[in-house]
């Protein structure tokens, strides 16, 4: 083999190595065959798009919407997919040649001297007038990949910015909902202490009343007081975090809470919703983050190319169409074209260009762990629900029970002391068990509502039909 034919085999051993475009890594990550959870449902239909619909509350809808509508998060996140079409346009321009058009005039005058070499005038012509019209058109041929490959990083940033932003509104949407939960939730403990404040003055009527007929001591009077000045404490706290809640909302709304309407149902006219769980290797299609974290892995593999065809030369193409004259009416009297070519190769820049391909290889390795920690995160997001859910389902059975049981003994308690039969401290202890037993279900009720909110979230919102 002569020496030419050894030197021509070379290029074209390195464009076949830089022209085969690295394929992103797999996770190497098995999903489960089913959740673990006892709340999981299979067979139920998936979650619809909307499916902030299935708690059945009118306000919670509005509140939705109107979160949708007029949250900033959402409309940075908006904004930031309208970044990423703007990059996607400019990293694709190269692809095609560049056409620019240029119209010149000067003129020149010598104001003194005989002139010089550099100038277009001299004693004899003292004044040069010069037009020029000029289309031009350049293009980089893309032998190895690196101008294709740009534009699929820039598609895939802009996929994953498009995740982002269904990311940022489900979280939103969660955060509506919980929050108005937590109101609601607030509310009713509010009631029920109201309630139990009404009961304990009056048991306190009561035992002023035997206090003063020698029936009752000064302690049970004082006992039964101070029952009625925690009681009395109880409401400020409750209004306190009731109002706490009513500013989050609103903060995630975009509004100040002076415009928050106060709500006007009630937590126990919330339906509890059925959600489909599906199988755990929908997930990976599902949540929006999981499909971010993957798009901006691919967009890390195109990346890794990009810098290796940055080490490697370029071919330029440009054709230049013109034409000139001294004067502007004369202007395409002399036309001419130009037909250019350039190669340009790096030869030396202190590792420069090694350097950005391991940095894009080191970012491609840190993306790929990013991508294997979000399905694990999403597998235990969905998990934790589920287990929630089953916890508070066998805990409110429960529940029900323990109120309408300590409602009786303090109902009995209440009636026996009356009749002189029971002592206060039994009374006492009865409405306290009450009180803690309806304040206890209201925390359930709520929990339950948040943990088929967690479910929703976790399951990456809804993918079936529209509502």
């Amino acid at each position: 083999m002569t020496l030419p034919s050894r030197i021509s085999l070379l290029p074209l051993c390195v464009c076949l190595a830089a022209c085969s475009t690295p394929t992103p890594p797999a996770s190497d990550l098995a999903a489960p065959l089913a959740w673990q959870g006892a709340g999981a449902s299979p067979s139920a239909p998936p979650p619809t798009l909307q499916w902030w619909h299935a708690f059945a509350s009118r306000e919670l809808d509005r509140l939705v919407q109107r979160a949708l509508h007029n949250a900033y998060d959402l409309a940075a996140a908006t904004a930031r997919v309208r970044q990423a079409q703007a990059r996607a346009v400019i990293a694709g321009a190269p692809l095609l040649p560049e056409l620019k058009l240029g119209l010149d005039g000067s003129r020149q005058r010598l104001l003194h001297g005989d002139g010089y070499d550099q100038l277009d005038v001299s004693r004899s012509e003292p004044t040069s007038t010069s037009f020029d019209i000029q289309l031009s058109a350049s293009y980089e041929i893309d032998f190895w990949g690196g101008l294709r490959a740009s534009r699929a990083q820039a598609l895939r940033s802009l996929e994953a910015s498009r995740f982002d932003r269904q990311t940022v509104e489900l979280t939103l949407v969660s955060a509506v909902a919980d929050s108005y939960l937590q109101g609601l939730a607030l509310a009713e403990q509010l009631r029920i202490a109201r309630l139990n404040l009404r009961n304990a003055q009056d048991l306190l009527g009561l035992v002023e009343a035997r206090q003063r007929s020698g029936s009752a001591t000064r302690l049970e009077l004082a006992q039964q007081r101070s029952l009625v000045a925690a009681q009395q404490r109880q409401l400020p706290l409750l209004e306190q975090k009731w109002q706490d809640s009513r500013v989050t909302l609103a903060t995630l709304l975009g509004d100040p809470v002076q415009s928050l309407p106060t709500s006007q149902e009630a937590i126990t006219s919330l339906q509890w919703p059925v959600i489909g769980s599906g199988v755990p290797s929908e997930l990976l299609t599902r949540r929006p983050d999981i499909a971010a974290a993957e798009a901006r892995l691919a967009a890390a593999s195109a990346n890794v190319h990009v810098a290796r065809a940055a080490m490697l030369p370029k071919l330029t193409l440009g054709a230049n169409l013109g034409a000139g004259a001294d004067t502007f009416a004369h202007l395409f009297d002399s036309a001419y074209y130009t037909l250019s070519s350039g190669l340009v190769a790096p030869l030396f820049n202190h590792g420069r260009l090694r350097a950005a391909g391991e940095l894009a290889e080191a970012e491609q390795a840190e993306l790929l762990e990013t991508y294997r920690s979000s399905i694990l995160a999403a597998f235990a997001d969905v998990e934790k629900a589920l287990n929630a859910i089953d916890g508070v389902d066998r805990q409110r059975q429960w529940q029900d029970q323990e109120v309408q049981q300590a409602r009786l003994a303090f109902e009995l308690a209440q009636r026996r002391y009356g009749a002189g039969a029971e002592t206060l401290l039994s009374v006492l202890e009865t409405q306290r068990t009450w009180y803690v037993a309806q304040d206890q279900q209201a925390q359930l009720r709520l929990a339950r509502l948040q943990g088929s909110v967690a479910l929703y979230k976790a399951l990456g919102g809804g993918w079936g039909v529209k509502q």
